[in-house]
């Protein structure tokens, strides 16, 4: 019976001796204070606060120049960290993400087996925020690396389906897309056909299409249209009016709060080029502007919900007036 146990022993001590070897540590082990001003932050290191805001959706944004990822919930902001984008050749995508998978202790199928734990995906071609390793310049084939600590808290504390937010000075204020479409997807994970609105029909609600997931909305002052998609699959889109239709009115994202009556509120998630918008609702008149059909708003009011993601663009959004496929909001793994 002793040898037995030993041998058990033996085993676990072996199997946790792998594990260890096979989960990486980069960065500070704990975080620094949380006034430490972000340009104070060497490399590696983060601040970390959650107990500012209990509650609600969490949304990261990631500045690709900066080399920072600043993380709110309920729009306070509760840490910030260093980070290591795309090197030149492989550049880290900007756009409007909803994280798909979490693996925890991911390898990479692409990269001699490399370790990325605590991955949170973004994309199906495997963009992602992992742990890694952060010099304090670009030097990953694409993801956002994060110090250890870091990705594992945020790992803990973010839900699948968590808004990301990746954005330079170059895309900003225009666009907060990475290179052209928001490509909805069919329930099977392939690129959705085009699907216009037929002539003369305000809009098409078809919920069915996808009935759980997180919910992103877009709405494109070039376009006049507004899409909701679900779990990164369409479900509705109408046409809309817009005052002064050629008046530019910005790119701007916000999030749903938990709230405790009806109502929705929502909040901003300040983005370079409009750093105002952090933690505010959207601008009165800029909403005074916008025309959705009552029966539409009538159906798409019982699929919002906190953390629920609103886009509102100048850019072009129709897959006639892109050019150019990508994906701006999906939520789907890959196969």
């Amino acid at each position: 019976m002793k040898s037995t146990k030993l041998a058990l022993f033996t085993t676990a001590c072996i199997a946790f001796t792998t594990l260890a070897i096979a989960m990486p540590f980069w960065g500070a082990k704990a975080p620094v204070p949380f006034d430490t001003p972000s340009d104070m932050l060497k490399n590696g290191e983060f601040t970390w606060a959650p107990e500012l805001a209990p509650g609600g959706p969490i949304q990261v944004l990631v500045s690709l120049d900066e080399q920072r990822a600043y993380t709110y919930r309920n729009g306070v902001l509760i840490g910030e960290s260093t980070v290591s984008t795309g090197k030149p050749g492989h550049e880290t995508p900007t756009g409007v993400f909803t994280t798909k998978l979490k693996d925890r202790d991911h390898h990479s199928s692409i990269y001699n087996n490399a370790s990325m734990p605590y991955t949170e995906r973004l994309t199906n071609d495997g963009i992602a925020l992992h742990a890694g390793g952060i010099p304090g310049y670009p030097e990953s084939h694409g993801c956002v690396h994060l110090p250890s600590e870091y990705a594992r808290l945020l790992f803990d504390a973010a839900p699948l389906g968590m808004t990301v937010v990746i954005a330079d000075s170059h895309t900003q204020p225009q666009f907060v897309d990475h290179p052209a479409f928001l490509s909805p997807i069919t329930s099977d994970g392939k690129v959705a056909a085009e699907a216009r609105l037929e002539e003369g029909q305000p809009y098409r609600w078809e919920p069915e299409k996808s009935t759980t997931g997180p919910v992103s909305i877009v709405l494109s002052r070039y376009d006049g249209r507004m899409v909701v998609l679900r779990n990164g699959v369409e479900i509705g889109r109408a046409s809309v009016q817009f005052v002064e239709p050629e008046k530019p009115i910005g790119t701007h994202v916000f999030v749903a709060l938990e709230s405790e009556d009806a109502r929705t509120r929502w909040t901003g998630v300040g983005l370079i080029g409009h750093m105002d918008d952090a933690d505010t609702a959207p601008d009165p008149e800029a909403v005074a502007r916008i025309f959705v059909p009552v029966d539409f708003r009538q159906l798409v009011a019982p699929v919002l919900a906190f953390g629920t993601t609103l886009m509102v663009t100048d850019a072009p959004i129709m897959e006639h007036t892109t050019g150019k496929e990508i994906t701006l909001l999906t939520s789907h793994p890959s196969a």
